[in-house]
């Protein structure tokens, strides 16, 4: 059935349309969500959270825009705010000197060098891991809905209700910035 008959039917009260519309949208939401807690139960949170507020606000829905775009962006704003509750220190590297947008000093390693690098590598996935965990809420989020997610730069302006120039300019420095880290260790593990 039509995405827009469903959401039109589960406006109406038909909890078999607004089941389907959990069912569809359950595995991105919690995806979504522990992509950028990185912790399986506050994911399960968010989850549960995005689908009370869905259900609880889908009358003010308007289809002004897509109701993926809607549902994403309830989700991304409740891991957002969970996190912020949780007060964790990131790095904020926005005004750093290291990390603005030249990158003429910049030294780039080329990864390829090691024929052994697999990406199926859990040493490799526990360090990207702990990249990602160090960039600050707004670059994660950006960098978690463009590389992660796949979703287009309108659709994370969209769903961030950021302008489509600083959802780039996000991504950037969050690509920089793990770039960096992860140059690091790649320059590390080649030398050694």
């Amino acid at each position: 059935m039509d995405e827009t008959i469903l959401v039109e039917k589960a406006k109406d009260g038909d909890k078999a349309a607004l089941a389907q519309l959990v069912q569809t949208y359950s595995g991105k939401i919690y995806n979504l969500a522990l992509r950028i807690l990185r912790n399986k139960e506050d994911a399960e949170d968010i989850l549960q959270e995005t689908f009370l507020t869905v259900v609880e606000k889908l009358h003010t829905f308007d289809g002004r825009s897509g109701f993926f775009t809607w549902i994403y962006r309830i989700a991304t704003n409740a891991s957002l705010m969970k996190l912020r509750k949780k007060k964790l220190v990131f790095k904020d590297i926005a005004n750093e000197d290291d990390y603005n947008d030249s990158i003429e000093s910049r030294v780039f390693v080329d990864w390829t060098q090691d024929p052994s690098i697999n990406v199926y590598d859990e040493e490799i996935k526990k360090k990207i891991d702990e990249a990602v965990n160090k960039l600050s809420d707004i670059y994660r989020s950006v960098f978690v809905l463009r590389d992660i997610e796949g979703l287009s730069i309108k659709e994370t302006s969209a769903i961030l209700n950021i302008s489509e120039e600083n959802v780039k300019i996000r991504l950037r420095r969050a690509r920089q910035f793990l770039r960096d880290i992860l140059s690091e260790y790649f320059e590390e593990r080649v030398v050694n």
